[in-house]
């Protein structure tokens, strides 16, 4: 059995000839010892490296940014120690849901 390969983009639909091909293919059954050989203790041992990242990154779902701060600002967040990016992003939250702060802050 070979390898079929098609791209789909984000909002394009699959074209005639995708769709049959799709359609021939789930009409095939799997054949465990051909389709999945063993896998090695190394392969194991990355996947399950890749299995606990991913469970990570689902616990820990906010995205990871890039932000210019000035230094002794930077220096007074540090000063609180261990966790003091988790201090930063709730001190960012709050300022984001209180429209006050925010009207006041911009210059």
């Amino acid at each position: 059995m070979g390898i079929i390969t098609s791209t789909v983009r984000v909002g394009q639909k699959p074209t005639k000839e995708q769709l049959k091909q799709l359609k021939a293919i789930a009409k095939k059954p799997i054949h465990y010892t051909e389709d999945c050989p063993a896998s090695t203790p190394e392969a194991l041992q990355e996947f399950a490296a890749l299995a606990v990242a991913r469970r990570r990154n689902r616990q820990n779902p906010s995205p990871v940014i890039a932000i210019r701060i000035k230094p002794n600002v930077l220096e007074k967040y540090k000063a609180l120690g261990k966790g003091y990016t988790s201090i930063m992003a709730d001190v960012l939250d709050y300022a984001a849901n209180n429209p006050e702060i925010l009207t006041k802050a911009q210059v």
